[in-house]
This record gives structure tokens, C-alpha cells and sequence, in this order.
């Protein structure tokens, strides 16, 4: 590629993560004969948010677009090993069906009451469990603070880095271009994106552009005109063990945000601050576990009062910050202008569903399996929040 000799696309998409990858195989499987380009600067995922996650799959919303979204994207994900194979290589993603356990007090009973309902309607597998049966079903839980559990058996995790790597590998094998650079800027007639420039100088020309860079993304938006409430939000990941033995646990979550899960012979997970402040900023505060982690699992489980913190990382989130629920579709002002971002968390369990959505309105101008309308851009424009009830 060279400034002088533009490189023409049918699609180009800016970010090469989890959810660009996604698009870009799910493109070329609507379309084969399509010409993809993903544009994409680090090749190593040092900073994807992906690679830092920890791999969580629920079907435990109450938004019915995010439930069909989790409801495809586990079935995809647990036959994901031999259908996205590439060139006879499985595309391991070690898939553990360990289920998901939101508790809440006594005064938050009638909400997880009602999202197990709205659940259950659309499908799911949800118990229901008072603390009694919670204490039965997981002997070392204290549960004399809390008034129930939703226990999905079928929710799990898997390893976010065999996700990502995988879909890409089958993308490059439908035929993508991957382009190490990064966009910074955008060439623009007023209701279209003609191309973009990278930060070689090459300039990359489309009929129609995505925009999947993650915690990046509203900066990106930016470059299109487009006011995008997107922003990276740090967020920690420990592994721990416990000081007492422990059954084998599955991805607790609260209503203060602590999440946390079984991972080998220890557990993996953290407690998001939804205060942090906003930012590219990747610095490891090691003494976040002990301060603020600790005190809440150990209360939960007495366990853990004598945890020991092995190791603990930072990761990005690309926080919505309208109401935390992703924007997919395509920009009514910019029709050629694509966006599959703001997911606060959600990005790797939603990227096949959302993948699969952004190849279906780009080749066929619709939804054609779940309607994502209500993710559009529209309500970011009118400032009118589509938000989950409950839990995050």
C-alpha cells in the first residue's frame, strides 16, 4: 500500500480486536466474495481489552437484546473449538460451563425476581434460590445478609485470547486484509466517508466503514464528526487463592460489582469501581486487592480472610456513558459509517451475536436474527438512555 495508489475496499474496519475480528469473519461468511480490510495497530494485543478480560458468558440480563445476543454467542462459543477450525487447526477456546450467581439483600429480592421472569421468557435456564438453598448448593457462602440467588447453569467462560486469535485466523482465511496502522484521520463528503488516512500516510478507501477500535472508539467516532459516549474506563483483574479449603464456584456477582470465579486451583475475577477515573491508563495499583477485593469476598465467603493475591492486571473498559449498553448500526447522517462499540464490559460474550448483526445490515440492510434497533446511535443522538435494570 501507497499514498499515491489508494487501496480500495468493499468494507474497511477500523479495530482488529475481538469485535472487529467477529465482523470481519461474519462478513465474509454473509458474503464471500466481499473485500475486507480491518485496520488494526498492534498486532500483539498488547492493550485489547479482550486479552485482559476474563472471559465471563451469561445469559443474565434484562435488556431482550442483550439475553438473544448471550443466547447465540454460548452456543457459538461451545461449538466454537471445530467450526472455526482454520486450515485443519481447532480453534481451542477451553469453554467451561461453570454457571453464573448473582446474589442480592433482602431489598433487592423483587428486581432479580423480576429479571429472572423476563430471563426465563426469553429462554434461559434460571433457579431461583433463597439463601437457604444457596447456602446448601455452596456450603462456604455467608448468606445471612442476603435475600436470593439467580443461578444460571448453562452461563460459563472461556479463554478470551483463543476467542480473538480465532476469529481472526478464520477472517484472514475467508480473505481479509489485516493492515497494521492505525486510523488518524477521515476524508468526508457531508453524507459520506470516502476514506481514511493512516498513520504511515497510506490512505485506505471503502464503500463503507466500521468503526470496532474499543475503549478507542470514541476517539475514532470523533474523526467522522460523530459524537460517540464512548470512554476507557480501567478496571483490575486478580488471581487469587484461598487461605481454607473452598468448593468450586461459579461466577459470583453482586449488586456492589464484585465478580469473581473458580480458575484452576485458585479464582480469577475483581470488583469494578464504576468511579475510576477515565482514561487510558494501564498503571497496577497492587494494593487495590487488599483494600477493596479482599474485604468483599472474605465477608461472602470467611474462606477467603486469609487470601493470597498472586497476581493482578489492568484492563480497559470502553464505557458507554449513556447508559452503558453498546451502539450498533449504522449512523443515519453517515449511512456508510458503521459502529459496534460501547459494550462496558460485555464485548468478548456479545462479539458473535454483534459480529453476525454488523455483516447482516451491511450485506443485507437489515437485521435478519435479532433486531438490534434499539442499539442504534439514534438514542445517543436524543439522549434518551437504553439501559439494563439491575445488575451489570
Amino acid at each position: 500500500m501507497n499514498a499515491s495508489s489508494p487501496h480500495n475496499f468493499d468494507i474497511a474496519i477500523i479495530g482488529g480486536g475481538i469485535l472487529g475480528s467477529s465482523v470481519a469473519y461474519f462478513l465474509l461468511k454473509e458474503s464471500p466474495t466481499l473485500s475486507v480490510c480491518v485496520i488494526e495497530p498492534d498486532p500483539t494485543y498488547e492493550f485489547a481489552s479482550t486479552l485482559r478480560a476474563s472471559g465471563g458468558c451469561r445469559v443474565q440480563f434484562t435488556c431482550p437484546e442483550n439475553i438473544a445476543m448471550s443466547l447465540y454467542s454460548i452456543g457459538f462459543i461451545k461449538a466454537f473449538e471445530q467450526a472455526m477450525a482454520s486450515n485443519g487447526r481447532p480453534a481451542a477456546v477451553d469453554w467451561v460451563e461453570g454457571g453464573y450467581l448473582f446474589i442480592v439483600p433482602p431489598d433487592n429480592v423483587a428486581n432479580l425476581e423480576r429479571n429472572v421472569r423476563k430471563q426465563r421468557a426469553e429462554g434461559c435456564v434460571v433457579d431461583l434460590l433463597t439463601p437457604q438453598e444457596l447456602k446448601r448448593k455452596f456450603p462456604s457462602m455467608h448468606v445471612d445478609d442476603l435475600g436470593a440467588g439467580a443461578h444460571t447453569p448453562h452461563d460459563g467462560w472461556c479463554d478470551p485470547n483463543g476467542l480473538l486469535w480465532g476469529f481472526r485466523r478464520k477472517a484472514v482465511e475467508l480473505g481479509a486484509v489485516y493492515v497494521r496502522d492505525r486510523v488518524v484521520a477521515a476524508e468526508m463528503d457531508p453524507t459520506k466517508v470516502r476514506a481514511v488516512v493512516l498513520e504511515s500516510g497510506e490512505r485506505v478507501a471503502a464503500d463503507a466503514f466500521v468503526n470496532a477500535a474499543g475503549a478507542w472508539s470514541g476517539a475514532v467516532a470523533a474523526m467522522f464528526g460523530m459524537k460517540l459516549p464512548v470512554t476507557p474506563m480501567r478496571r483490575f483483574e486478580h488471581y487469587f487463592t484461598a487461605g481454607s479449603p473452598i468448593e468450586r464456584l461459579p461466577y459470583v456477582k453482586d449488586v456492589a460489582r464484585l465478580a469473581f470465579r473458580s480458575e484452576g486451583k485458585g479464582f480469577s475475577g475483581g470488583l469494578v469501581d464504576g468511579d475510576e477515573r477515565r482514561g487510558f491508563n494501564f498503571e497496577v495499583d497492587h494494593d487495590y486487592f487488599e483494600r477493596v477485593v479482599w474485604p468483599a469476598v472474605a465477608h461472602r465467603f470467611p474462606a477467603f480472610e486469609a487470601a493470597k493475591c498472586h497476581r493482578t492486571w489492568s484492563g480497559l473498559y470502553e464505557q458507554n456513558e449513556l447508559d452503558g449498553n453498546p451502539v450498533i448500526g449504522r449512523w443515519s447522517r453517515v449511512p456508510n459509517l458503521y459502529t459496534v462499540a460501547g459494550f462496558s464490559g460485555h464485548g468478548m460474550m456479545h462479539a458473535p451475536a454483534a459480529g453476525r448483526a454488523i455483516a447482516e445490515l451491511g450485506v443485507h440492510g437489515g437485521y435478519r436474527t435479532i433486531d438490534l434497533t434499539r442499539f442504534g446511535y439514534e438514542r445517543v443522538e436524543r439522549g434518551e438512555p437504553y439501559a439494563e435494570e439491575g445488575i451489570l
